[in-house]
C-alpha cells in the first residue's frame, strides 16, 4: 500500500522545493498545498503539525517535520521505509 504524503509549501521557498525535489527523485507521489496565500490551509498545516514554518510533510497524517528532518531521515535510511520503498526485513524463526 503507497503512503499518503502531503506537503504544505510556499512559493519561491527553497527548502520547500529541496523536499519536493528529494520526494520526486524517490518517485513517490504526494500532495502539495501551497499556502503562501491560503491563511486557512496555513492555519490547517499549524493545527496539524504544530509548525509555523514551511515545509510541512506528513506521510499517513503524521506531521515528519520539515525538510531538515526529511533529508535527516533519508541519511538514516529511515525515509525509504516509511516511504514503502522496502519492505523491513523479516526476523528468522531459528
Amino acid at each position: 500500500m503507497n503512503p499518503r504524503i502531503e506537503i504544505y509549501t510556499k512559493s519561491f521557498c527553497t527548502h520547500c522545493q529541496r523536499a519536493k525535489d528529494l520526494l520526486r527523485i524517490k518517485g513517490v507521489v504526494f500532495t502539495e498545498y501551497d499556502i503562501t496565500t491560503d491563511a486557512e490551509k496555513a492555519g490547517e498545516m499549524h493545527r496539524r503539525s504544530a509548525r509555523q514554518t514551511v515545509p510541512g510533510i506528513f506521510i499517513n497524517d503524521v506531521p515528519i517535520g520539515g525538510c531538515a528532518e526529511l533529508f535527516e531521515l533519508d541519511e538514516q535510511g529511515a525515509l525509504n521505509l516509511l516511504l514503502g520503498l522496502i519492505i523491513p526485513p523479516v526476523e528468522s524463526l531459528h
